[in-house]
């Protein structure tokens, strides 16, 4: 399998970025699932999730899944030269400090989703999801690959933070990108 990434860019650092998507995509699955009335849960056919928390469920794996195809940003073209068609910035070279510190940001974001999330359960204050052993193990296969998404979105900001600002010599001409 080949995975493009600019010249320049640790290979290791063009396979984290590339499994940041798939890594993500499971649990934005799930969601789908539960949204659209499978029974991922026990309580997912009988109809008790209202049109505000479907509409919730839907967009927050859309925005999840869009904001892990950003990591690929930080390896291809358009991490270093907005592309033109973007209005007002378009053709503009990127700010590698600003997106290294947003990708860093948002690293620590999802750690301290992550760890919420951990005292959440053992502390049992969130909800109490009904589900069969089966169904529990489809939430947990889903769910673990999330994991994964700090520390891999943090390590290839560091190694875009170190190629674009330690190292500053542009791996893209501003004429190269599109």
């Amino acid at each position: 399998m080949r995975i493009s990434a600019l010249p320049g860019v640790p290979r290791w650092a063009a396979v984290a970025a590339h499994a940041v998507p798939p890594a993500v995509l499971p649990s934005g699955l799930w969601r789908l699932a539960l949204a659209a009335g499978l029974p991922v849960t026990l309580d997912a056919a009988d109809g008790t999730t209202g049109p505000g928390e479907t509409v919730y469920v839907v967009s927050l794996s859309v925005v999840s899944e869009l904001l892990a195809f950003l990591t690929l940003g930080l390896v291809r073209p358009w991490g270093e030269v907005f592309p033109r068609w973007m209005p007002f910035l378009g053709g503009r070279p990127v700010n590698p400090a600003a997106a290294a510190g947003a990708a860093l940001a948002g690293a620590a974001g999802l750690c301290a989703i992550a760890a919420w999330g951990a005292y959440a359960a053992y502390a049992g204050l969130g909800p109490d999801i009904p589900t069969s052993p089966a169904q529990e193990a489809l939430l947990l296969a889903c769910y673990a690959p999330l994991v994964a998404w700090p520390p891999l979105l943090a390590a290839v900001a560091v190694a875009y933070r170190r190629r674009r600002v330690v190292d500053p010599a542009p791996a893209v001409r501003l004429t190269d990108a599109s």
